[in-house]
């Protein structure tokens, strides 16, 4: 069983930044992989960066690949997303996921463990 936690929303103008964390409340921390996924109102739900918690391999969709960094802290047991240089188009809900079963970084049927997300605004 695995918890999920996000935090670290916000609104922000374009070209700022902001960091999420999502908390992991499970009984290993390391050997998971955990993704985040953004869902903007009337759009799919959409990965856009994973980690393979432990060795750190990290993974991005190419829209977010120069700007936002998938980052853990094996001690506190969390998972960061740094985002930078934001665009209105990246306003969304935000959450962290951990896979179940996994055939494909950002398929979103292998994850089954969801945070409740986070809400990230971009807008002037």
């Amino acid at each position: 069983q695995v918890q999920l936690v996000e935090s670290g929303g916000g609104s922000v103008q374009p070209g700022g930044s902001l960091k999420l964390s999502c908390g992991v409340f499970a009984s290993t921390f390391s050997g998971k992989r955990i993704t985040w996924f953004r869902q903007a109102p009337g759009k799919v739900r959409e990965g856009v960066a994973g980690i393979y918690t432990g060795p750190g391999a990290t993974y991005y969709v190419e829209a977010v690949r120069d700007r936002f960094t998938i980052s853990q802290d094996k001690t506190a047991n969390t998972v960061f997303l740094q985002m930078n240089s934001l665009k209105p188009e990246d306003s969304a809900m935000y959450y962290c996921a951990a896979a179940k079963q996994f055939d494909d970084w950002f398929s979103e049927s292998n994850y089954g463990y969801w945070g409740q997300g986070t809400q990230v605004t971009v807008s002037s």
